[in-house]
Protein backbone atom coordinates (compact mmCIF):
# COMPACT_ATOMS: atom_id res chain seq x y z
CA UNK A 1 0.00 0.00 0.00
CA UNK A 2 2.97 2.50 0.91
CA UNK A 3 4.74 2.74 -2.20
CA UNK A 4 1.29 3.46 -4.27
CA UNK A 5 0.09 5.45 -1.75
CA UNK A 6 3.56 7.17 -2.62
CA UNK A 7 2.81 7.60 -5.91
CA UNK A 8 -0.95 9.23 -5.72
CA UNK A 9 -1.58 11.61 -7.65
CA UNK A 10 -5.96 11.55 -7.49
CA UNK A 11 -5.69 14.95 -5.90
CA UNK A 12 -3.49 17.69 -5.73
CA UNK A 13 -2.18 16.91 -1.64
CA UNK A 14 0.40 14.58 -2.70
CA UNK A 15 2.48 16.82 -4.21
CA UNK A 16 3.15 19.10 -1.05
CA UNK A 17 2.76 16.35 1.58
CA UNK A 18 6.33 14.73 2.60
CA UNK A 19 4.99 11.66 2.03
CA UNK A 20 1.81 9.77 2.31
CA UNK A 21 1.02 8.09 5.77
CA UNK A 22 -0.66 4.59 5.33
CA UNK A 23 -2.38 3.34 8.28
CA UNK A 24 -0.56 0.55 10.37
CA UNK A 25 -1.52 -1.74 13.17
CA UNK A 26 -2.98 -5.75 13.01
CA UNK A 27 -3.92 -7.52 10.09
CA UNK A 28 -6.93 -8.63 11.60
CA UNK A 29 -7.73 -5.86 14.11
CA UNK A 30 -11.14 -5.78 14.81
CA UNK A 31 -11.17 -2.11 15.31
CA UNK A 32 -9.90 0.43 13.14
CA UNK A 33 -9.75 3.89 14.35
CA UNK A 34 -9.76 6.38 11.45
CA UNK A 35 -8.70 10.01 11.72
CA UNK A 36 -8.45 12.87 9.85
CA UNK A 37 -5.45 13.33 7.85
CA UNK A 38 -1.76 13.41 8.77
CA UNK A 39 -0.80 16.41 10.98
CA UNK A 40 3.18 17.53 10.52
CA UNK A 41 5.08 14.77 12.55
CA UNK A 42 2.91 12.18 10.98
CA UNK A 43 3.34 13.72 7.77
CA UNK A 44 7.67 13.58 8.72
CA UNK A 45 7.44 10.18 10.26
CA UNK A 46 5.13 8.31 7.95
CA UNK A 47 2.85 7.28 11.00
CA UNK A 48 -0.68 8.03 11.97
CA UNK A 49 -1.96 9.46 15.22
CA UNK A 50 1.40 9.99 16.42
CA UNK A 51 1.59 13.40 17.32
CA UNK A 52 -0.04 15.43 20.39
CA UNK A 53 -3.52 14.38 19.38
CA UNK A 54 -2.54 10.86 19.01
CA UNK A 55 -0.81 11.25 22.49
CA UNK A 56 -4.44 12.26 23.89
CA UNK A 57 -5.84 9.40 22.02
CA UNK A 58 -3.26 6.53 24.02
CA UNK A 59 -4.40 8.14 27.01
CA UNK A 60 -8.00 7.71 26.03
CA UNK A 61 -7.48 4.05 24.73
CA UNK A 62 -5.42 3.37 27.92
CA UNK A 63 -8.63 4.09 30.24
CA UNK A 64 -10.86 2.61 28.33
CA UNK A 65 -8.93 -0.42 28.13
CA UNK A 66 -7.43 -0.30 24.37
CA UNK A 67 -4.22 -0.02 23.01
CA UNK A 68 -3.14 1.25 20.13
CA UNK A 69 -1.73 -2.13 19.30
CA UNK A 70 -5.40 -3.22 19.51
CA UNK A 71 -6.07 -1.26 16.66
CA UNK A 72 -5.43 -0.57 12.74
CA UNK A 73 -5.19 2.87 12.98
CA UNK A 74 -5.16 5.20 9.82
CA UNK A 75 -6.81 8.13 8.31
CA UNK A 76 -9.41 9.41 5.70
CA UNK A 77 -7.41 11.81 3.56
CA UNK A 78 -3.73 10.07 3.57
CA UNK A 79 -1.63 13.01 3.05
CA UNK A 80 -0.91 16.36 5.34
CA UNK A 81 -2.47 19.68 3.67
CA UNK A 82 -1.29 22.73 5.11
CA UNK A 83 -0.61 26.11 4.27
CA UNK A 84 2.93 27.55 5.07
CA UNK A 85 3.24 30.35 7.72
CA UNK A 86 6.65 31.13 8.33
CA UNK A 87 8.82 27.89 8.88
CA UNK A 88 5.53 26.31 10.24
CA UNK A 89 3.39 24.35 8.85
CA UNK A 90 -0.01 24.66 9.73
CA UNK A 91 -3.11 22.96 9.25
CA UNK A 92 -5.44 23.17 6.07
CA UNK A 93 -9.05 20.96 6.00
CA UNK A 94 -8.88 18.84 3.16
CA UNK A 95 -12.10 19.63 0.81
CA UNK A 96 -14.68 17.31 0.29
CA UNK A 97 -13.68 16.30 -3.22
CA UNK A 98 -9.97 15.60 -1.84
CA UNK A 99 -11.59 13.67 0.85
CA UNK A 100 -13.90 11.69 -1.74
CA UNK A 101 -10.81 11.13 -3.85
CA UNK A 102 -8.58 10.11 -0.96
CA UNK A 103 -11.68 7.44 -0.09
CA UNK A 104 -10.76 4.74 -2.48
CA UNK A 105 -8.14 4.43 -0.27
CA UNK A 106 -9.63 3.79 2.86
CA UNK A 107 -12.15 1.68 1.52
CA UNK A 108 -8.88 -0.28 0.42
CA UNK A 109 -7.83 -0.43 3.87
CA UNK A 110 -11.19 -1.57 5.23
CA UNK A 111 -11.49 -4.15 2.83
CA UNK A 112 -7.83 -5.83 3.54
CA UNK A 113 -8.50 -5.50 7.93
CA UNK A 114 -12.44 -6.12 7.71
CA UNK A 115 -12.49 -4.27 11.22
CA UNK A 116 -15.63 -5.06 13.62
CA UNK A 117 -16.06 -1.74 14.14
CA UNK A 118 -14.98 1.44 12.63
CA UNK A 119 -14.27 4.27 15.15
CA UNK A 120 -14.75 7.23 13.03
CA UNK A 121 -12.49 10.56 15.17
CA UNK A 122 -13.92 13.64 13.73
CA UNK A 123 -16.06 14.89 11.13
CA UNK A 124 -13.70 13.89 8.33
CA UNK A 125 -13.48 10.57 8.66
CA UNK A 126 -17.26 10.18 9.84
CA UNK A 127 -17.76 11.58 6.19
CA UNK A 128 -15.67 9.29 4.76
CA UNK A 129 -16.71 6.44 6.43
CA UNK A 130 -20.40 7.33 5.94
CA UNK A 131 -20.59 9.74 3.51
CA UNK A 132 -23.03 11.75 6.40
CA UNK A 133 -22.64 15.43 5.95
CA UNK A 134 -24.36 16.19 9.04
CA UNK A 135 -22.86 18.31 12.00
CA UNK A 136 -20.19 16.28 14.30
CA UNK A 137 -21.91 17.38 17.25
CA UNK A 138 -25.57 15.68 16.48
CA UNK A 139 -24.07 12.43 16.16
CA UNK A 140 -21.09 11.85 18.30
CA UNK A 141 -21.72 8.95 20.17
CA UNK A 142 -23.90 7.24 17.89
CA UNK A 143 -23.24 4.03 15.60
CA UNK A 144 -24.11 4.94 12.31
CA UNK A 145 -23.12 2.58 9.09
CA UNK A 146 -20.80 2.44 5.89
CA UNK A 147 -22.32 2.40 2.36
CA UNK A 148 -21.71 -1.59 2.34
CA UNK A 149 -22.90 -1.85 5.95
CA UNK A 150 -20.27 -2.18 8.45
CA UNK A 151 -20.71 -0.30 12.30
CA UNK A 152 -19.17 3.09 12.61
CA UNK A 153 -19.08 4.69 16.21
CA UNK A 154 -18.57 8.51 16.05
CA UNK A 155 -16.67 10.53 17.95
CA UNK A 156 -14.19 13.75 19.24
CA UNK A 157 -11.01 14.31 16.99
CA UNK A 158 -8.72 14.56 20.04
CA UNK A 159 -7.08 17.18 18.14
CA UNK A 160 -10.30 19.00 18.98
CA UNK A 161 -10.16 18.52 22.47
CA UNK A 162 -6.77 20.35 22.54
CA UNK A 163 -7.93 23.55 20.96
CA UNK A 164 -10.48 23.83 23.77
CA UNK A 165 -9.96 27.06 25.39
CA UNK A 166 -12.60 26.35 28.09
CA UNK A 167 -11.61 24.27 30.66
CA UNK A 168 -15.10 23.19 31.60
CA UNK A 169 -16.04 22.43 28.00
CA UNK A 170 -12.87 20.95 27.83
CA UNK A 171 -12.91 18.48 30.57
CA UNK A 172 -16.85 17.71 29.32
CA UNK A 173 -15.57 16.92 25.82
CA UNK A 174 -13.14 14.49 27.34
CA UNK A 175 -15.69 12.80 29.37
CA UNK A 176 -17.61 11.83 26.19
CA UNK A 177 -14.43 11.10 24.06
CA UNK A 178 -13.81 8.77 26.91
CA UNK A 179 -17.53 7.52 27.26
CA UNK A 180 -17.09 6.51 23.45
CA UNK A 181 -14.02 4.99 23.41
CA UNK A 182 -14.94 2.82 26.22
CA UNK A 183 -18.59 2.00 24.16
CA UNK A 184 -16.23 0.99 21.60
CA UNK A 185 -14.21 -1.34 23.87
CA UNK A 186 -17.57 -3.01 24.59
CA UNK A 187 -18.99 -3.33 21.25
CA UNK A 188 -15.65 -5.29 20.35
Amino acid sequence: LKPALDACTRCPIGGCASQAVAGCGPANSALMIVGEQPGDLEDLKGLPLIGPAGAVLDGALQRAGLTRTDAYLTNAVKHFKFKPRGRRRIHDRASRDEMLQCKWWLDFEREQIKPKLHLALGATAAFALTLNPAPLADRRGTVEETPDGAPVLITYHPAYLLRLPDAHAKARAEALFEEDLARASSLL
